[in-house]
C-alpha cells in the first residue's frame, strides 16, 4: 500500500485502509475503488492523506500500533471520564470518580500491552476524525506517544501508569472551556486564547481534589504547556521546576497537535513535526525526551514516497528500529524514469544516502498513459 494525498486521488484508485468517522463508523471501506463523489467527501472532511493499493506498492503492509477497535473503546472511556470529572462534586460523587479512574487505568494497561506487543516503531495512521471529538482522540494519541517515550526512557511500571493517566487527563480542563471557543474553526482572538489557556488551571483544580489519582497527575494537567525557557503557561516555570512527566507530555502533545487534521489548518507529516520539535530542543523542550521520542516513532511512515539526495524516489517498506530516519526503501524511480525492476535499499547500510523530501502526489508515468 502507498500513502498519497487526497488531492492526488483519482477515480478507480482502490483504498487500502478503511476510512472511519469520529464514532468509529466506516465511511469508505478498504478494497473499494473511489469515485469522484467519495474523493470530494474526503476533501470536505479535511482528510489529507489516505492509503491506496497499487502495483508499485504491492506487498507493502502497514499496521497501526493499536487497532481501531482498541482505539474506539479507549476513546469512549476517555470521553466518559472527562464528562464525569467535569461535573463531579467531590466527595459526593466519589464512587463515580473511582469508576472512571479504574477505567482509565484499564486503558493504560491495554495501550502498554499493544505497544509492547508491536515491535515496530509507533505509527498512528492519518487521523480522519472530525474536530468535535478531537479532544478525546487527541488525548488517546498523546497517551500512546507519551507511553512510548516512557518505555524508551526505561520508566518503572508504576511510573508508566502514573504518566499514562497524566497523559489521558492532561486536557480534562478543556471541558470547562466554552464550546464556541474550544471548537472555533478559525483563528482565536487574544481574549479567546486567554480563555483557552485557562484549561491548565481548570484541569489542575479538578484533579487535585481526587483521592483516586496522584497529585502528579494533577501537575501533568497543570504544567504540560510550560516550557524550559519560561515562555510557557500558566506559571512560566523554567527548567527543573517543571515536572519530568509534564516535559514528556509536552512533546507528545505538540507533536500530535501538529500531525492531526483540523478544520482550520492542515496536518504536518511526522518528519516535519519532528523538525519543529528539534528547533525547540533545549529551549522549549527537553532534548532527552525528543531523542527518546525520535527512537520510538516512525518518522517516515511505511508507504510514504520519499526522494533521496541523489534524486532517486522510493516507497518506505520497513523501519529500522533505533534509526528512524534511515528506513528501508523500495526504489521505483531513477533520474526521473521509472525503474523496470524496483529494488530495495536499506538506508542504514547506505550511509551516503539521506531522505531529502517526500512526494505525496507521486503518480507513476505508466499510469498517465491511456
Amino acid at each position: 500500500m502507498r500513502l498519497i494525498s487526497t488531492r492526488a486521488l483519482r477515480p478507480e484508485m482502490v483504498l487500502a485502509t478503511t476510512v472511519y468517522n469520529e464514532k468509529g463508523q466506516a465511511l469508505i471501506h478498504d478494497g473499494v475503488p473511489v469515485t469522484e463523489r467519495m474523493i470530494s467527501r474526503l476533501q470536505e472532511l479535511h482528510i489529507q492523506y489516505v492509503y491506496i493499493e497499487d502495483a508499485l506498492s504491492s506487498g507493502i503492509q502497514v499496521k497501526e500500533t493499536v487497532s481501531n477497535k482498541v482505539r474506539q473503546e479507549a476513546v469512549a472511556n476517555i470521553e466518559k471520564a472527562f464528562n464525569q470529572l467535569s461535573v463531579a462534586k467531590v466527595p459526593q460523587n466519589v464512587l463515580m470518580i473511582e469508576d472512571g479512574a479504574k477505567q482509565l487505568k484499564q486503558v493504560i494497561d491495554v495501550v502498554l500491552k499493544e505497544i509492547k506487543t508491536n515491535h515496530d516503531l509507533l505509527m498512528i495512521l492519518t487521523d480522519v476524525f472530525t474536530y468535535d471529538s478531537y479532544i478525546f482522540h487527541h488525548s488517546f494519541n498523546v497517551t500512546l506517544y507519551t507511553l512510548s517515550i516512557g518505555l524508551e526512557l526505561n520508566l518503572s511500571t508504576k511510573q508508566l501508569e502514573q504518566l499514562g493517566v497524566g497523559a489521558i487527563l492532561h486536557d480534562v480542563g478543556k471541558m470547562l472551556i466554552p464550546e464556541d471557543i474550544l471548537l472555533k474553526p478559525g483563528k482565536l482572538t487574544e481574549e479567546e486564547f486567554a480563555e483557552i489557556k485557562k484549561h491548565s488551571q481548570h484541569g489542575y483544580d479538578i484533579l487535585r481534589q481526587l483521592h483516586t489519582v496522584s497529585l502528579t497527575v494533577a501537575h501533568c494537567a497543570y504544567q504540560h504547556h510550560e516550557r524550559l525557557d519560561g515562555s510557557g503557561y500558566p506559571r512560566g516555570l523554567r527548567g527543573e521546576d517543571i515536572h519530568p512527566f509534564a516535559k514528556i507530555i509536552a512533546v507528545a502533545d505538540v507533536f500530535d497537535a501538529m500531525t492531526s487534521n483540523r478544520v482550520y489548518r492542515k496536518a504536518m507529516l511526522p518528519h516535519q513535526a519532528l523538525e519543529v520539535l528539534y528547533a525547540g530542543a533545549g529551549s522549549l523542550f527537553d532534548t532527552n525526551v525528543i531523542e527518546a521520542f525520535r527512537r520510538s516513532v516512525a518518522i517516515y511512515p511505511i508507504g510514504m514516497v520519499v526522494e533521496l539526495n541523489d534524486g532517486k524516489k522510493g516507497i518506505v517498506t520497513e523501519q529500522n528500529k533505533g534509526l528512524t530516519d534511515r528506513p528501508i526503501i523500495r526504489i521505483i524511480e531513477e533520474q526521473g524514469q521509472e525503474v523496470h525492476s524496483p529494488y530495495e535499499m536499506n538506508l542504514s547500510k547506505e550511509l551516503d544516502m539521506v531522505i531529502a523530501g517526500f512526494d505525496p502526489d507521486y503518480e507513476p508515468e505508466s499510469s498517465k498513459i491511456k
